[in-house]
């Protein structure tokens, strides 16, 4: 039996590499607390527009219900007449690409990232996830 022991001074966190993307990040999150994280129904057109100004792809009627939390929206493209429910999650430090006529359900969480359990240093593994059209998750 092989008995490695983490060492997580090892592990190299790269998912911010420069001042300007922790700057965008620091924006992101603060837009994001304020009309995303909240009870308040802000229009969804008001959301799309956030994320557009983000970097984010939206193309038309795009629903985004109240607490949906988005990792980094410069990486997500969504296509047209999506639906994303109540407290779902978009944890995405890869691209997410989101079809047409997609239902994401509340508390839904797409996770492109993960840890190498098998490494000592715990390293960061991402892919992007692609959802058809038409999809129901």
């Amino acid at each position: 039996m092989d008995n490695k022991v983490v060492d997580l001074s090892s592990f190299k966190h790269s998912l911010h590499v420069n001042i300007w993307d922790k700057l965008r990040y620091l924006i992101w999150l603060i837009l994001s607390n304020l009309f995303f994280l909240t009870n308040i129904p802000y229009p969804s057109r008001f959301k799309v527009g956030i994320l557009r100004l983000m970097g984010a792809r939206v193309g038309v009627s795009c629903v985004i219900k109240p607490w949906v939390k988005i990792k980094l929206p410069w990486k997500l493209r969504i296509g047209d007449h999506v639906w994303i429910g109540e407290a779902a999650w978009i944890d995405n430090i890869s691209d997410v690409e989101i079809g047409n006529h997609v239902c994401i359900s509340q508390n839904a969480l797409l996770l492109t990232g993960n840890h190498d359990y098998t490494s000592t240093s715990f390293d960061l593994m991402s892919k992007r996830i692609n959802i058809d059209d038409g999809a129901w998750i």
